[in-house]
């Protein structure tokens, strides 16, 4: 009955966004059915994070796009097709189109290419170079908007105008956050990573930013610990509400939604190129299923995409779930492709809703199973549509660096290794064709031991990575405790608001001198026209 019930309520949900869909924003509900966690605004979902019922947020119907639509996008530049998939979503009710327009066009700017996200012909395939960004990472396409939107929201009167960002980062995520938070009003941001898991040069992206609202944490333990940190805050009632807590990681649905740009983007330079191509494949490396699920999601709203390849590495729970049906949680193997190295994909709670058919009662009833018991398993018709909805492989080391070495030796051209895994996957499933686009999320110049060990030497690395060298860092230690490290946050916000309290007597002590000394001066003068 509860299965039924939701599935109605999901159906009257569809309908009645239909019928708003012309002048009214997407509204968002809870994966996990909390009747007060259903049926928010994209201010509402971009401020909270993380659902109060620990579930995620998904759209409560998708838009849709003709390919007429999409062709008659063609010829616009990156930010206008960007704010035009988004505005498919975000109507003026939400933020106006203007305003809209301002947020991406000032994101994209702060890119090296005019493309923003260029897509080039390699090895007899394409590939779709997100590394042009601020931190080298395809993060920064979400992270940019994300910081922006944060800023307007709080602008125009969120959380009375003060948000504490908690994230947790494998390497890129911290650093792209970093550089779209550094500088906003109201905002203070604290990055967790795991100790000695990430490459130097991601460590030094991070604690190398002198912002007084940045504060970049060193965590004893692993990734999935410093999400889990993440989580329990947010699971924090007192807590949360205190610091008025946000979140950075792709549980927040901005950044699903900002990456489904690039896929518009890549199928109109693929189909420039090849006018032939029907629809496009896109191989994804991934860990946390973010990055892939915003592909996944474009193909729902009309996109003409053929075939999504998950890419992993040694830490491979996607794709023993898209092979064998078994999202089993192992303890996490230290690669060279560190970003992925992740065990638990926080996003994939979202595609599991879509599996369970929009079901919140059986994907809560999966979570709550899988949280005790460190165990998801499905076969029949479950299965067959998962392996429907995406193919998988898996790269180890050694196939990862066989890759970097092929590439740089037969076509001049270097990969990450994280990229290198998604280029390996399109070899393995046979799709290595100018129909697929192998994403290359990472530029090789941050992963230098990595990728010697296939080519040296390497070319040498951009000069905004180089100077990290020669830069002053700072980071702050905690342990693997979910209590000190949100005693640390609180400390930092006291900190930076007592010195904001400071600053301002300051600047009223300074202005008060100065109208004492205008007055004086003034005074003065009349005195000597009286004489």
């Amino acid at each position: 009955i509860n299965r039924i019930v939701g599935i109605a309520n999901r159906t009257r949900n569809h309908w009645k966004q239909a019928q708003m869909s012309a002048d009214k924003s997407i509204t968002y509900s809870s994966t996990r059915g909390c009747p007060t966690q259903a049926n928010l605004s994209f201010r509402d979902v971009v401020m909270r994070g993380l659902s109060h019922d620990r579930g995620l947020f998904v759209p409560d119907a998708l838009p849709t796009v003709t390919k007429e639509e999409v062709e008659s996008w063609r010829s616009l530049p990156y930010h206008e097709l960007a704010t035009n998939v988004i505005g498919k979503f975000v109507q003026d009710d939400q933020v106006p189109r203007a305003k809209l327009a301002e947020i991406v066009e000032k994101s994209c700017a702060a890119f090296r290419s005019e493309d923003v996200t260029p897509v080039i012909d390699v090895g007899g395939h394409m590939v779709l170079e997100l590394f042009h960004g601020p931190t080298f990472a395809f993060k920064d396409v979400a992270l940019q908007m994300l910081g922006n939107f944060f800023e307007y929201f709080l602008e125009t009167g969120s959380n009375g105008g003060r948000l504490a960002v908690l994230g947790a980062t494998s390497g890129d995520t911290g650093s792209a956050a970093i550089y779209g938070l550094r500088g906003k009003k109201g905002v203070d941001c604290v990055i967790l990573y795991p100790t000695g898991r990430v490459s130097e040069i991601q460590e030094r992206q991070m604690t190398t930013v002198p912002d007084s609202n940045i504060h970049c944490v060193a965590v004893d333990g692993t990734f999935d610990d410093c999400q889990d940190i993440v989580k329990a805050s947010f699971n924090n009632k007192d807590f949360r509400e205190r610091v008025q807590l946000g979140a950075v990681n792709s549980i927040n649905w901005c950044r699903v939604l900002a990456q489904t740009t690039y896929y518009f983007w890549s199928y109109l330079r693929v189909t420039d190129k090849h006018p032939d191509a029907e629809k496009v494949n896109f191989s994804v490396p991934t860990g946390n299923f973010g990055d892939i699920l915003a592909g996944y999601y474009a193909k729902k709203m009309g996109l003409p995409v053929g075939k999504l390849v998950v890419a992993t590495n040694e830490n491979d729970i996607l794709h023993r779930f898209f092979t064998k049906g078994e999202y089993h949680r192992y303890d996490i193997n230290k690669t060279i492709s560190p970003s992925m190295d992740i065990c638990v994909s926080s996003n994939f709670e979202r595609y599991l809703f879509h599996l369970a058919g929009d079901d919140s009662t059986t994907l809560a009833k999966w979570m709550k199973d899988f949280e005790t018991t460190g165990k998801l398993t499905i076969s029949g018709k479950l299965l067959n549509q998962a392996k429907k909805d995406f193919l998988s492989a898996r790269a180890d080391t050694a196939m990862t660096l066989e890759v970097i070495k092929k590439y740089n030796d037969e076509y001049g051209y270097m990969l990450c290794p994280h990229s290198a895994v998604g280029v390996s996957a399109i070899h393995q499933v046979k799709e290595v064709n100018m129909h697929t686009v192998a994403l290359a999320t990472a530029h090789e110049g941050k992963f230098p031991d990595a990728c010697r060990r296939a080519v040296d030497p390497l070319p040498p690395p951009p000069e905004e990575l180089a100077k990290l060298w020669k830069l002053k860092t700072r980071s702050s230690n905690c342990p693997n405790d979910a209590a000190v490290v949100q005693a640390f946050v609180e400390k930092r916000i006291e900190e930076r608001l007592a010195n904001a309290d400071l600053a301002k007597q300051v600047k009223k002590a300074a202005l008060a001198a100065i109208v004492v000394g205008v007055a004086a001066v003034v005074a003065q003068s009349l005195m000597k026209k009286r004489r």
